[in-house]
């Protein structure tokens, strides 16, 4: 784990910089190009799709944007951390063979790639694709089910937090924990580092290719961390487009009744081993357009229908998005610096009034005893329908008000819990995640008043999964079962609702979820959303019924909204089909195993079987209904101490250094996969000095 020293600040930003791209040259060079949509010039025809959205969306120019518009000091410092980018690229890339195998030749960064990395990491962050997805529902069930499938889906980020107090911690101080749910990658999106220099000395979790700790920090005195706030700020608006007199534009009905002009070009992808792709970007006064419907393109239009009086309809439309850092220009990257010479809670209050990118909740504390439960970020104040799905951009009702949403903040009474599930947020979106974590970890937090940071790794570990409850519980109506499905259900009733690894009950348990979800998403009711979703292909994993129903299970098996579902029928011959095919007797953790993602992956690689579940505290996500395999579980863990920093504790999925088969590649992971921290070292004299 790199610890860096430095006279300056600016010196240990490109120290950040340097050391960054000689660990992780191959991941800093894949994010770069993810986020000016070249990534498929060397990794192929697979990469299309993003790249085009990448473009589409304009995230490098939004990107450039926000960073003319810094002030001059975060401007130098984010400036010195790519000047360390750029001197270490070439020395890291000698390191990957990735480099050579694929052809790509590191390029010098230009100034605002950091905020483009964090532009690309964070736009789909909220996302707005799940708006598509109930644009479908309304279409297919109505109005009434728009919101039918809500809960924390497949294609969210989440996190679990949590902040003790000093009165119920063994020490008196106060302790942070957490972790953040996000995909897990290989190299691994969280970095631990330290930063030293004479105005401070902070240890976290940076994002690579971001100076700073954005996320995750302990400067000695004061610590933060964050959550997904699931907050609702980025809008999709159905555009009217048609050609302009000439035939050489685009023009858009805007809220005011006139046709306002169309930014419109073309850009090239080139793809390794393919024919170049041809991209149209087209930008009107909402934002980028990201869905091209057919009709935008050969300038159909129903704008008589509109003149007429018609109501307004956004089916079959062009979609523009619109997102905070594009109008404001401003992701909030001068909190980032801040936040490093943070001493106190308040200090960190101050800083974070200040952020943007994504909105998030947060949990600070510092030593004197300050703490800090709060909400930060930037929701734009405008119509509720807007947050619901696409609404029409030339209806006057939902054009954005100009201003910006209060951040709620609440006192931390015993213990704050921060877990995706409504509450302190709640005013800011529409969907949260099931209240099963953070209700598991009050559980959990209730039963001791004098916590350590050790023993915060039970809270981590915990796999019960409370959300199986509500499957289980029709079971006993049964009557009439076979021999074979009268003693599954005895043995799911008899279920400690643990998905531990070593459980085959789990196991169990997962095989007949998967059968019910299935024979859920087969009922007619559901047929006009099944089949392959419509849209560009980087929306899609928002948009299958099969993830969405299995996520949504437990709110399908109570809705009113669905009388013609047979949910008793469904589950009974679920049950049946489970016994019939055998309860399988393998321990969860050999079904359930992780499956990082990798620009190059590794056909060789071994990855450990996990304990845990979707709603379990031990967020291992697997997809009901589709696979038992987890993608998505905690990025990183962390226990931040505000008594004594060196009995603070962390793990990361794999490990510090993105070079496959180096000693430190994958060094921590079966410590992450057992739910294992490490301490962290804050003594130099017990650190190893390499020069690079």
């Amino acid at each position: 784990m790199p610890h860096l020293r430095a006279s300056d600040e600016l010196t240990l930003a490109y120290a950040q910089g340097r050391v960054t791209a000689f660990d992780r040259a191959w991941q800093l060079e894949v994010e770069r190009h993810r986020a000016q949509g070249s990534s498929a010039a060397f990794l192929g025809a697979d990469s299309v799709a993003w790249d085009s959205f990448a473009r589409q969306c304009r995230l490098d120019d939004t990107a450039r944007r926000c960073h003319e518009a810094l002030d001059a000091r975060t401007a130098s410092w984010v400036g010195a951390y790519v000047d360390g980018v750029n001197d270490g690229l070439a020395a890291g890339a000698a390191r990957d063979e990735r480099f050579a195998r694929t052809g790509l030749v590191p390029t010098p960064w230009e100034p605002w790639v950091p905020l483009s990395v964090w532009t690309a990491t964070h736009v789909l962050f909220a996302g707005f694709a799940t708006k598509l997805w109930r644009e479908r529902v309304a279409r297919a069930l109505g109005d009434d089910a728009v919101t039918l499938f809500a809960t924390d889906g497949p294609g969210t980020a989440g996190s679990n937090g949590w902040l003790v107090p000093g009165e119920r911690t063994a020490s008196g101080s106060a302790i942070i924990a957490g972790d953040p749910h996000r995909f897990i990658e290989d190299p691994g999106v969280y970095q631990q580092i330290r930063l030293s220099c004479p105005d401070y000395d902070v240890l976290g979790l940076a994002v690579p290719g971001v100076p700073g700790l954005g996320h995750f920090g302990h400067t000695g005195s004061a610590a933060w961390a964050i959550t997904n706030a699931m907050a609702d700020y980025q809008d999709l608006y159905a555009e009217r487009l048609r050609p302009t007199a000439d035939g050489a534009g685009v023009e858009a009905l805007g809220p005011d009744g006139v046709w306002e002009p169309v930014h419109r070009h073309t850009e090239t992808i080139t793809v390794a081993g393919g024919e170049d792709v041809e991209v149209e970007v087209l930008e009107t006064a909402r934002g980028p357009v990201v869905v091209h419907a057919d009709d935008a393109r050969t300038g159909a239009t129903d704008s008589a229908a509109t003149a007429a009086g018609a109501a307004p309809t956004t089916a079959g439309q062009s979609l523009s998005l619109r997102y905070p850092p594009r109008v404001r220009e401003d992701l909030g990257f001068a909190v980032l610096p801040a936040l490093l010479r943070a001493r106190t809670v308040g200090d960190i209050d101050r800083a974070l009034d200040g952020w943007a990118e994504p909105v998030n909740v947060v949990h600070a504390a510092d030593s004197a005893g300050g703490l800090l439960h709060r909400v930060a970020g930037a929701v734009p104040l405008r119509d509720r329908a807007n947050r619901l799905r696409p609404v029409p951009a030339w209806d006057p009702r939902h054009a954005w008000q100009g201003g910006w949403a209060e951040t709620p903040a609440e006192p931390v009474q015993g213990f704050a819990v921060m877990a995706n599930a409504r509450g302190i947020a709640s005013p800011l979106g529409v969907e949260f995640a099931p209240p099963h974590r953070a209700n598991r970890i009050r559980e959990l937090l209730s039963g001791s008043a004098d916590w350590s940071p050790k023993a915060m790794a039970d809270v981590h570990a915990d796999t019960h999964l409370a959300s199986a409850e509500p499957l289980l519980a029709l079971l006993p109506a049964f009557e009439g079962l076979t021999a074979a499905g009268e003693a599954l259900r005895a043995r799911l009733l008899a279920w400690d609702r643990h998905m531990a690894a070593d459980s085959a009950d789990a196991t169990v348990f997962a095989a007949f979820r998967t059968a019910t979800v299935r024979r859920f998403a087969a009922d007619p009711v559901f047929a006009d959303l099944a089949g392959a979703p419509p849209g560009p292909e980087v929306f899609h994993p928002w948009l299958y019924l099969v993830p969405r129903i299995g996520y949504a299970l437990e709110g399908l098996l109570a809705t009113p909204l669905l009388p013609g579902l047979d949910r008793a029928a469904h589950v009974r011959a679920a049950l049946e089909e489970t016994a019939a095919a055998g309860a399988p007797d393998t321990p969860w953790a050999e079904v359930h195993r992780l499956t990082p993602w990798s620009a190059l992956p590794d056909p060789e690689a071994q990855w450990p079987g996990l304990g845990g579940d979707h709603d379990c505290v031990n967020a291992t996500s697997s997809v009901p209904g589709f696979t038992d395999l987890t993608a998505r579980a905690s990025a990183a863990r962390y226990v931040w101490d505000l008594g004594r920093r060196e009995d603070s504790l962390w793990a990361v999925p794999l490990g510090a250094d993105g070079v496959t088969g180096t000693p430190h590649h994958r060094d921590q992971l079966p410590l992450w996969a057992r739910c294992e921290l490490v301490p962290v070292v804050t003594d130099w004299t017990r650190l190893t000095k390499e020069s690079i």
